[in-house]
């Protein structure tokens, strides 16, 4: 095992110890990733937690554009630089830059070195560009490979006094070359070929060769006199052509010239919303989450069809669209949405409903809408993106991996809608698709966008997390992640759910906002449902009233739940309906003989016996009562049915057959949250590749770590210094390649039964990057579930280069 060092490679172990504790909390806090489970005992473990390469991958994409534009010009800069230097380079020393710094200190990415005025970067953070600003690597870089010989000639071509260690010689270029004036009288003073060619190349510092010659070409007198003077640094085994430093090229460019750096966001117009964003946030999600309500019934009583490829396609989202009359936009975000809060699962070759779906019909508007919300909020995706970028349509509920640029782009506009003064919202809100951008720069949009983000800005207003261009109530909760605000406000804006109906003489039941679950159910048993959304409405008709009592309901249990369900008396119209479906139902009757149709009412069967639309059943008349169908009794059933009967079917034993409709449910699949929402179980959150919450430093973190030795002493049970637990023994014996924090990430993985990512050096020499969960391990072996290959996999323990949380 690999102890910790003093540095950590870099100087930020001694910038966190000259942090005071409420200074070092908010670093924990905007990491959270570097203080999970186990946590850090030392600011030496801790730094090296905040400067892992993956750990600061994935804290870019959550920085606003100006943090990635100084991090871009420090990289550009090299490590450490001045502060005089970078404001030069980007042209600005104000307070926009001062910020920026901050909040880049704030995630340990660059903070102030022991020197007045200099910064200090992350290796990492300064490997994220391969090119920074179109500049090649810097000066430093490009000689530290040439002999003291070499590097003697440059020095004496440029006339410079220099020791005669290797070290000296290096430090005198390297200070001539950083002189921009020196520099550029070191240019101008070039023959007019070598200036020509110095400009040229300047050019394709942006887009880098990409093809490596066998041998570089031999050198002519107008490229020999800028090799000379390290005005170009060529390749020391002759690959590759000569590169031009990174100060060469920013002296080309002039002193006019400065790295983009946008401190202040887009500034859209604004307008005063004050109340109607509640008003508007609320019609919004009472519309939505009526929606859900009749769109999920949908597909419980009718399962969703799945594609061979996968996922539902275009003409089933359209059918079931049609069904419950919601827009395309509404069907994908539903699905999904219910889908990820575990609501629809696939089971075969359908999409079901699970016994989680249930309960959530159960639950209050405000539950309901939270399970959905929260879903979407850590969707991997964007619902409605309907097409790819040849316009092709693309299925719904496909299980690929989690696209983080969506990820990135729902985050930001909520950032975005955030940041707005308070009681204002854009005047358009296409507009905050500029301000996304500039919040999260690695946002992806979608293809068919016809403004930035308009997809995303869209599924927004449909929650009503966003109304009038602001941030409404429900929104803010949820950019907090504060499950039980949310719930709160939900419950506070959303009417509750209506129990009581209004039948009309005109055969028609009304439900203003949103039915409950027994209410929708018994109204969807017994009418036809018209209209939904803010209001639904019910339409009574002696087809629904057979298919109920099909179903096995009795004349007076349809009373009976209906005055129940209406507020007041039933209307006449609807008790004579009900009375004349139940005189009617039943009074032909079909016997399984394939099959046998026979009634007390002969005028009724002399009629069906000479009925023109059911010669294809093959009807022949035995006695006055009595038909024999040659048809089987389910398509007789609906022959009948379809010409206007009202038919029953019998048992062997002569009772009525109740035709119950089956309610398929598919199994395994993971419960919604209630409300409050509570986290996923950690067993069901590994098994999906779920992220474990990420926890909030505890508040006595930062004293511990500030109170702690620089280092924690390596284990030597031999010295009288332990290991914390049995698993990072064995751990150490084995992982030779890994870190003391390293070890203790992965054997609190193993011993807790989470999940990690891991850097794994494959059999075949490729360095891959895994997610594994359901850890186990028999040295030399770990044995782990990999989501990358879907599959059980055994990893060699000394093949592991590190550990991540996930």
């Amino acid at each position: 095992m690999i102890p910790i060092s003093d540095s950590c490679g870099s100087s930020l172990p001694r910038w966190l110890r000259t942090l005071d504790a409420e200074r070092l909390r908010a670093v924990l806090d905007a990491r959270t990733d570097a203080v999970r489970p186990p946590e850090p005992c030392t600011l030496g473990e801790l730094a090296e937690r905040l400067q892992r390469p993956g750990a600061v991958a994935r804290t870019l994409p959550r920085l606003p554009l100006p943090c990635l534009q100084v991090s871009e010009a420090l990289a550009a800069l090299g490590n450490p630089v001045s502060r005089e230097q970078l404001a030069g380079l980007l042209g600005t020393d104000g307070d926009g830059l001062e910020a920026t710094l901050r909040t880049l200190a704030d995630h340990a990415l660059v903070w102030p070195g022991p020197t007045a005025g200099e910064l200090h970067m992350a290796t990492a953070l300064g490997d994220a560009w391969e090119t920074p600003l179109g500049l090649g690597p810097g000066l430093r870089e490009l000689l530290s490979a040439r002999t003291s010989e070499e590097l003697r000639k440059i020095t004496t071509t440029l006339g410079l006094a220099a020791g005669a260690r290797k070290q000296e010689r290096l430090g005198a270029v390297l200070a001539h070359h950083g002189d921009p004036g020196r520099l550029r009288t070191l240019i101008d003073s070039a023959p007019a070929r070598s200036r020509e060619l110095l400009e040229r190349r300047s050019g394709m510092e942006n887009t880098p060769p990409l093809i490596m010659y066998s041998s570089a070409p031999r050198a002519d007198s107008s490229e020999r006199w800028l090799l000379d003077r390290a005005l170009l640094v060529g390749d020391p085994y002759g690959y590759a052509p000569a590169r031009m430093p990174a100060e060469v090229a920013l002296t080309l460019r002039g002193p006019d010239w400065h790295a983009p750096f946008d401190p202040v966001p887009p500034q859209p117009a604004l307008v005063e919303v004050g109340a109607a964003v509640e008003r508007e946030a609320a019609a919004a999600a009472t519309s939505f989450i009526g929606q859900a309500a009749a769109l999920l019934s949908e597909c419980a009583a009718r399962p969703l069809g799945v594609l061979k490829s996968g996922g539902v396609g275009a003409r089933e989202l359209a059918r079931v669209g049609k069904a419950v009359q919601c827009e395309e936009t509404v069907v994908r975000v539903v699905l999904e949405s219910a889908y990820t809060a575990g609501l629809l699962a696939y089971e075969g070759k359908a999409l079901l409903v699970t016994e989680a779906y249930d309960a959530w019909a159960g639950e209050d508007p405000a539950g309901r809408y939270v399970a959905l919300a929260e879903a979407w909020w850590r969707l991997g995706l964007t619902p409605s993106g309907s097409r790819d970028e040849d316009g092709k349509a693309l299925p719904a509920v496909v299980r690929n991996p989690s696209c983080a640029g969506c990820l990135a782009a729902r985050h930001g506009l909520l950032a975005a809608a955030a940041a707005l003064p308070e009681g204002h919202g854009v005047r358009d809100s296409a507009e905050l698709g500029a301000l996304v951008t500039w919040q999260r720069p690695f946002a992806d949009g979608l293809p068919h966008d016809a403004t930035p983000f308009a997809g995303m800005i869209r599924e927004a207003e449909l929650l009503g997390v966003l109304a009038r261009g602001a941030l409404s109530p429900l929104g803010a909760a949820l950019f907090h992640d504060d499950s039980a605000a949310l719930y709160e406000r939900a419950g506070r804006l959303l009417p509750g759910a209506v129990a009581k109906a209004r039948a009309g003489a005109d055969l028609t039941a009304v439900v203003t906002g949103v039915p409950t679950a027994g209410l929708a159910e018994l109204l969807d048993a017994l009418a036809e449902r018209e209209e939904r959304g803010t209001a639904s409405v019910w339409r009574f008709t002696p087809a629904s009233l057979r298919r109920a009592l099909d179903g096995g309901r009795t004349p007076e249990e349809i009373e009976a739940g209906l005055c129940d369900a209406v507020e007041g008396p039933l209307p006449q119209p609807l008790t004579y309906l009900i009375a004349d479906a139940a005189r009617r139902h039943g009074h032909v009757r079909l016997a399984p003989a394939a099959c046998v149709i026979h009634s007390d009412d002969t005028a009724l069967i002399a009629e069906i016996a000479v009925h023109r639309g059911l010669t294809g059943l093959g009807l022949r008349r035995l006695a006055p009562t009595v038909l024999v169908c040659r048809t089987s009794l389910p398509d007789a059933l609906g022959a009948l049915r379809a010409e206007g009967y009202a038919p029953a079917a019998e048992t062997d034993d002569g009772t009525v057959r109740v035709e119950r409709s089956a309610r398929p449910r598919a199994s395994g699949a993971p419960s919604p949250p209630s409300h409050p929402p509570l986290p996923l179980p950690r067993q069901q959150r590994a098994a999906e590749g779920h992220a474990p919450e990420a926890p909030a430093a505890g508040p006595g973190l930062a004293a511990r770590l500030l109170a702690a030795p620089d280092h924690a002493p390596h284990p030597d049970p031999t010295r009288g210094i332990p290991y914390r637990t049995d698993t990072e023994e064995i751990l150490d014996g084995w992982a030779k390649a890994l870190t003391l924090t390293d070890v203790r990430q992965l054997a609190h993985a193993i011993d807790n039964g989470e999940p990690v990512t891991i850097e794994y050096i494959a059999a075949s020499g490729n360095r891959t990057i895994r997610t594994v969960s359901e850890l186990d391990f028999e040295p030399p072996h770990l044995y782990a579930y990999c989501h990358l290959r879907g599959d059980d996999r055994v990893f060699t323990l000394s093949h592991i280069q590190s550990v991540l949380p996930v």
